[in-house]
């Protein structure tokens, strides 16, 4: 798995401090798709942003919107990394993640540095990669 990660990040043109915070940026939305695996609220509301905590207040309404909301999140059944990139100040990582049914999503992550390391302030779901020509 590192040596993808590796790989995509050289890809990318992506080095030293650049990388590493790839590799930090997809440990926090990995951790958090562990936690929402486990039906964990409470540990996937931890990698959430203050505003995101502030707008939601309790693990459990936050567990509700996901699961009503972001059911591909929820529960993935592949997710594939694509690229990270800086957009009016905010880092946006790219998501193609492949719910259980087998329909595809991109979902973008809007990350924000934190005294508590990074965090995720926004998810959005974009349309469907189309396949073929």
């Amino acid at each position: 798995m590192k040596n993808l990660v590796l790989a995509c990040a050289l890809g990318l043109g992506l080095s030293g401090p650049a990388a590493a915070q790839s590799d930090e940026i997809r440990g926090v939305i990995d951790r958090q798709m562990e936690a929402f695996l486990a039906d964990d609220f409470a540990a996937a509301f931890d990698f959430a942003s203050p505003a995101i905590r502030n707008l939601f207040r309790t693990p459990e309404n936050f567990g509700r919107m996901v699961r009503e909301g972001y059911p591909m999140v929820w529960r993935p059944a592949e997710v594939t990394w694509l690229g990270l990139e800086e957009r009016a100040g905010e880092l946006v990582q790219r998501v193609l993640v492949t719910d259980r049914s087998g329909k595809l999503f991109t979902v973008e992550y809007y990350m924000i540095e934190t005294e508590s390391g990074w965090q995720i302030n926004a998810v959005q779901v974009l349309p469907a990669p189309s396949l073929g020509a």
